[in-house]
């Protein structure tokens, strides 16, 4: 049995080399990705209250399964910010009494995320390839901050808060793109593209003050792509 698990190992190999023998198994790189984020609520009388600019940056990794087809990942450290508008009740710095107003929140979160994606892509022609990837991403909440502006009894308050225990640690998205590349040499290759990012999962951790109703809602995004892979 193990004579016959090394027999189709060595013949899994060497097909695989004769059938794609210019493509590298494995290629890794670096990207920046300038973003525009916005958050989406599911919760009675909360609003979005305007897309946000964003960013991230990380590493690239790529491992082939056929000529056209790989296994995408990587870590990405990501800069994602959301506004929010609805009625709560709480209390402004200068203040200790808890007052019911309107709430317009500026969240500043950032992430690790960890993307899972299949890529396909065309035949190479005149140095470049375009491509095509669909995929999951989790991410890892590791800083959230807001930017409140409170306004009630026609008086609104500016502050900034710290608000890690009301964003969940734990997000998932689905992730859609597509770019192309284009090779500077056999392997080196400049990546442009665009991605959107449909987010699947709650980011919110608290409940309304007044309704005590859960407070939810997901990041979406689009991200400009840029990078190098070798």
């Amino acid at each position: 049995m193990k004579k016959l698990f090394l027999l189709f190992g060595i013949l899994f190999v060497f097909i695989s080399q004769v059938a794609f023998p210019q493509v590298k198994s494995f290629r890794f790189g670096l990207k920046v990705s300038p973003s525009i984020s916005w958050l989406s609520p599911n919760t009675a009388g909360y609003e979005n209250d305007g897309a946000k600019l964003g960013f991230n940056w990380g590493l690239i990794s790529d491992f082939a399964l056929t000529e056209n087809y790989f296994l995408s990942s990587g870590f990405n450290i990501n800069y994602l910010n959301g506004k929010l508008l609805y009625e709560t009740n709480m209390s402004v710095p200068g203040d200790t009494l808890l007052k019911t107003g309107n709430l317009s929140r500026t969240y500043n979160l950032r992430y690790i995320d960890v993307p899972l994606m299949l890529k396909m892509k065309t035949n190479q022609f005149n140095k470049s390839q375009f491509y095509g990837q669909i995929g999951i991403l989790l991410g890892f909440n590791v800083k959230a901050n807001a930017k409140d502006s409170f306004t009630t009894g026609g008086t609104t308050t500016d502050f900034e808060n710290e608000i890690s225990d009301e964003i969940k640690f734990l997000r998932s998205s689905l992730l859609l793109g597509g770019g192309v590349e284009y090779y500077l040499d056999k392997s080196t290759s400049i990546i442009g593209g665009i991605s959107f990012s449909n987010g699947f999962t709650n980011v919110l951790n608290k409940n309304n003050p007044i309704t005590n109703e859960k407070q939810k809602a997901v990041f979406n995004y689009f991200e400009l792509t840029l990078g190098i892979i070798f």
